[in-house]
């Protein structure tokens, strides 16, 4: 069973490598553009296959399984809501990204205020890399593959030793892949790797279902959903890890600092060949986004079913599954989408770690006279320098007191939404200076960190970073108001890309808003969970009934305006 897991393992991940290598062989890598944004040339459906798989590791997994085990699907907010979210992100920040030519978000800082907010940025950023978002997708890979291959057992040793193995395995391999490789070849496996993720991960709900139906998946999705329909809810309460107020207050802010802000994330749609391209590809992950609950959350429902309250870690729980359903030729297979999904997200981060540091840091204070070779090569040397600290860090989340992915939001909110309030009114005012940038940035962290370790109030952490973020937005525009600057501040184009967007951006946000919604409907005392199908059916066909007309107007309206425009030009007016 071992070998052939082994030999399925490496097969996959070699043919991944294989076509990576080809596809990206004589591209250009000694080059800031080239290396840091392959070339500005990455289309939709790359951008959408390497934003979901960056986000989606194991810690999405192995985390949200565990949430759904234990309590029930309030966690859904977290990946459903991602889907207006980048909505957003693609309307109204990509825009605005490829006018302005970024390579790095601090870059606009920079722009906006002055080098010191850059640079206060960027340090934050490396930061909360090497705490916050490289040492979860190590740990979270760790635990899946280290079960998966029963690395205890083979080698003898303790459960915490293989996890530190392979902890380091995965790093070192993933260094490698992602310092010597460039933006263009982690996008472009991502994107062989996400198929496989697609297709494996819908197979463990598929499986289980089928396992509790004794063979038949249709029975076996009934009897879980009549056996435990409390699961089913995504309107989480006060007493769940998610309630369903914080996707009105600090869940959406996240959001957009993660998918918006985040350079790990936005650096595929900074490399977009043209705006087209890059909204195409933000929306199409989007719609993806809506539909991860179905792979990473179900399992859990299906491990409660399957296991009781047996199991005492529940991080463990979707590594149960994948080794008790999948017949052992798939076994491979999965271990090695699994990780290509730790490799992406761990690659993504190094890439822009490398970035960030190189462009943001080292070329403003030592790189003015050295060329562009150079400045890359010290990239990868500090991209090598936080992926070894990272893999020290990543064994000791096996600690933390409230499991591995509620670990991961509870540290992101030290760097997330300070950021994101800063560049929030950076890009809606044009007065407001950067001493107001930096106070703001100093006040958010320190009283973050005074509500997280001293006081410790009882109010969910998504509510303290809403509270801090309307605070600080406050505190900006009065500094603003007090202290202006002298000169408003204009974005520029700069003629990186062409900008024409994507024509069907509102159609697509409309049909994205009305899916995550019909989502919610599903999943609630409207639909499963009182099994109530007649009313749910009526409510979701007159949600997509109401959908239907709106776009029809909004077409009409487009080609209302197409019209106009032609006229214009043919009486000369353009």
């Amino acid at each position: 069973m071992i070998m052939l897991m082994v030999l399925s393992f490496l097969f996959f991940t070699f043919l991944v490598g294989v076509f990576t290598y080809l596809k990206t062989k004589g591209d250009n890598l000694t080059t800031n553009e080239g290396y840091f944004l392959g070339g500005r040339s990455l289309t939709g459906p790359f951008i959408a296959g390497s934003l979901m798989l960056t986000n989606l590791s194991p810690a999405n997994f192995s985390g949200m399984s565990a949430q759904a085990y234990i309590n029930n699907m309030s966690v859904m907010g977290w990946e459903v809501c991602s889907g207006i979210t980048l909505v957003l992100v693609a309307m109204f920040l990509v825009p605005r990204y490829l006018k302005g030519g970024l390579t790095t978000i601090p870059e606009f800082l920079e722009e906006r205020f002055d080098s010191g907010v850059k640079e206060f940025v960027t340090y934050l950023f490396l930061i909360s890399y090497i705490l916050s978002a490289l040492p979860p997708t190590l740990y979270a890979g760790a635990l899946v593959l280290s079960q998966l291959f029963n690395i205890s057992e083979l080698l003898g040793i303790s459960y915490t030793a293989s996890i530190w193995i392979t902890v380091w395995a995965i790093g070192i391999i993933g260094a490698v892949y992602a310092i010597f490789g460039g933006l263009k070849a982690v996008a472009f496996s991502d994107t062989l790797n996400g198929i496989g993720l697609i297709i494996g991960g819908l197979s463990v709900p598929f499986l289980g279902f089928r396992y509790v139906g004794n063979g038949n998946f249709f029975q076996g999705v009934i009897k879980v959903i009549e056996s435990h329909p409390e699961k089913f809810n995504a309107i989480g309460s006060n007493g769940d890890l998610l309630p369903f107020s914080t996707l009105f207050t600090g869940m959406i802010l996240v959001n957009l600092y993660y998918w918006g802000t985040d350079q790990g994330v936005i650096q595929r749609a900074l490399g977009a060949k043209n705006l087209k391209e890059g909204q195409k590809g933000v929306m199409i992950a989007g719609v993806f986004k809506i539909l991860t609950p179905l792979i990473v959350i179900i399992p859990g429902i299906i491990g409660y079913h399957i296991y009781g309250d047996k199991i005492s870690d529940a991080d463990l729980i979707y590594s149960h599954l994948i080794r008790d359903l999948m017949p052992n030729y798939f076994l491979g297979f999965f271990a090695a989408v699994m990780f290509g999904a730790v490799l992406s997200s761990y690659n993504s981060v190094l890439n822009s770690a490398s970035t960030l540091f190189s462009l943001n840091i080292y070329k403003p204070k030592f790189g003015k006279n050295k060329s562009d070779l150079e400045i890359v090569n010290k990239g990868k040397v500090f991209g090598l320098i936080v992926a070894f600290v990272s893999m020290f860090i990543a064994p000791l989340i096996m600690n933390a007191p409230n499991g591995l992915f509620q670990y991961l939001q509870t540290v992101n909110g030290f760097f997330s939404v300070p950021i994101f309030t800063i560049i929030f009114i950076g890009y809606t005012t044009k007065k407001v200076p950067s001493i107001a940038a930096k106070i703001s940035l100093i006040v958010f962290v320190s009283l973050y960190a005074l509500l997280q370790l001293v006081i410790k109030p009882n109010l969910h952490f998504l509510h303290q970073l809403a509270i801090l973020f309307l605070l600080c937005c406050i505190l900006m525009l009065a500094i603003g108001r007090k202290f202006p600057r002298k000169e408003p501040f204009i974005l520029k184009n700069k003629n990186v890309v062409e900008l024409t967007p994507w024509k069907f951006q509102y159609e697509v946000a409309i049909g994205i808003v009305a899916f995550m919604i019909s989502f919610y409907l599903i999943f609630s005392k409207l639909g499963i969970v009182t099994q109530n199908y007649s009313n749910l059916k009526n409510y979701l066909i007159a949600l997509w009934s109401c959908v239907g007309v709106i776009i029809c107007f909004v077409r009409k309206e487009r080609l209302k305006k197409i019209k106009i425009k032609n006229i214009k030009i043919i009486q000369g007016e353009f």
